[in-house]
């Protein structure tokens, strides 16, 4: 059975779906992969899923995000595979508070690689997020909320607004760039780790992602995001995927934390303020303005 070795020292987060975990190895960074086992979800198998497990091997071993514009990977130094799954290592770089606007400018420049057209990349990525919440019964917390309103109409369209976003150029896109993946800047690009989603998807779909976590408004994002993009690109079909994409994700995560903390002694409301809650609440607040465009 494989095991880390006893002198890595394991790094915050880095679990979930088939990532067993993150460790620091002096110089180098340490992820390990567990292959599907029996009673795992069946996407974690599918090579266009955004959970399929062997994508960060692929991206590792493919070297398809090395020289691409915009966003650039930590090269991987090392990769083995076993009949239990892989282990993938690559230097540490020190993260860096990067500016909202550079990582907007570098994802909008990343919508020009050429991915090659590697059958493991993901397709269709917020599609596949939205069928995981129906299968648990939609947004049921949120039901619960002031918002219930504008959760049940948006909702209801999702089926709308996913085929308005299947119409749009579909460009590379990283699929989860938070800060946490975007650790430094090397001149106009940006280094990312963590290129389990990488696929493609409608453009400005990664720029909506990217308004959960950044500081900047919306319309100021968009604006950066469109200097990167190469000629032909409509800005306006990026605000489109960028709103879809930030609106349906944030009411996907409140949703979710809300959740984990529905069943704890109190009314609901009182848990606005939970640890586990309240950054979820607040990234949905500052997309307001985004929920009210689609209606």
């Amino acid at each position: 059975m494989w095991q880390p070795e006893v002198h890595w020292e394991r790094l915050r987060g880095g679990m979930g779906g088939s990532t067993l975990g993150v460790w620091r190895d002096g110089d180098l960074v340490v992820k390990r992969l567990q292959a599907p086992l029996p009673g795992d979800p069946a996407e974690y198998s599918l090579p266009t899923h955004f959970a399929y497990w062997r994508r960060p091997v692929e991206v590792a071993t493919s070297h398809v995000v090395a020289h691409t514009p915009g966003l650039r990977w930590v090269p991987a130094t090392r990769v083995e595979e076993d009949d239990e799954g892989a282990t993938i290592w690559h230097r540490h770089v020190e993260a860096q508070e990067l500016p909202d606007l550079v990582v907007a400018r570098a994802l909008g420049r990343f919508c020009g690689a050429d991915l090659a057209g590697h059958h493991w990349l993901a397709t269709g990525q917020l599609g596949d997020r939205l069928a995981q919440v129906e299968r648990r019964g939609g947004w049921r917390t949120l039901q619960r909320t002031t918002i219930a309103d504008v959760a049940d109409r948006l909702w209801n369209r999702r089926g709308h607004f996913l085929a308005r976003l299947g119409e749009l150029p579909r460009v590379a896109q990283h699929g989860d760039p938070v800060p946490d993946n975007m650790v430094a800047r090397d001149g106009d690009d940006v280094l990312a780790i963590d290129w389990a989603t990488l696929g493609l998807g409608p453009v400005g779909a990664d720029l909506g992602y990217w308004a959960l976590s950044a500081r900047e408004d919306f319309d100021v994002l968009l604006g950066a995001y469109a200097e990167g993009l190469p000629p032909g690109l409509d800005p306006d079909q990026a605000r489109l995927a960028a709103q879809v994409t930030s609106a349906y994700t944030a009411l996907t995560r409140a949703d979710w934390a809300l959740a984990r903390v529905v069943d704890q002694p109190g009314a609901l409301a009182g848990k606005y303020r939970h640890p586990a809650v309240a950054p979820y609440l607040r990234s949905l607040q500052r997309q307001f303005g985004q929920l009210e465009a689609l209606l």
